[in-house]
């Protein structure tokens, strides 16, 4: 049995050698993601020697957003994550079911979670996306990369395809108003249903506040 409390503060500290390189991406975000995997863990009895540690180090190695390699940014994590634990004495046999749930987190890079614990570290991390702290990350990064609120000509993309290099709100209509559909948990699921509602209604409210209704 594997004493995660004396671990974590090791994951933790790893981390701090690292330097984060977005608003969105920060040691808050991983904590975040860990109390999401507990509870989901929890709720589906995925294993925690699995799923603890993975959600620590998903994001070891920073990518920026905006970068033609942040599609390989979690398995360049997984394959340092797989090295630290290996080399702080892990159990050898947990590294590689470590390594796939940090590497098939990522939206961007495509790789299905085979594993419940890939799942549900998959789900904590999208979890992250949505909701008040989802809708305040995206604005956050949205600012750091420079970008717009919206559109001025067309707030809201129901003429032209959605595009979230050109504006912030746009980003909900490529990816996060579709998260909830992505979720392999059930409780992960749920909630992700529960988050996403309050981006619609503060799409809606915005909508009232500019004049332009915001498409359901």
């Amino acid at each position: 049995m594997i004493d995660l409390a004396t671990w974590e503060p090791r994951f933790a500290a790893y981390l701090e050698t690292n330097a984060f390189v977005d608003a969105a991406h920060d040691r808050e975000h991983i904590r975040r993601v860990v109390a999401n995997a507990r509870s989901l863990a929890a709720a589906c009895g995925a294993s925690l020697e699995v799923v603890i540690p993975a959600a620590w180090l998903h994001d070891c190695v920073a990518v920026p957003k905006d970068s033609p390699q942040r599609a390989l940014a979690s398995t360049m994590s997984a394959t340092s994550a797989s090295a630290f634990l290996a080399m702080s004495g892990y159990p050898p046999l947990l590294i590689p079911s470590i390594a796939h749930a940090i590497a098939a987190h990522s939206f961007t890079a495509g790789i299905a979670p085979l594993t419940l614990e890939a799942r549900v570290v998959q789900d904590a991390d999208r979890l992250d996306a949505l909701g008040a702290v989802g809708l305040s990350r995206c604005l956050m990064l949205g600012g750091q990369l420079g970008r717009p609120l919206y559109q001025a000509d067309e707030p809201f993309p129901v003429t032209r395809p959605a595009d979230d290099a050109v504006s912030s709100i746009d980003h909900f209509y490529t990816k996060l108003l579709g998260l909830a559909e992505t979720m392999t948990t059930e409780a992960g699921r749920a909630e992700a249903g529960r988050r996403t509602e309050f981006l619609r209604e503060f799409l809606r409210q915005l909508g009232r506040e500019i004049g332009v209704a915001a498409p359901e």
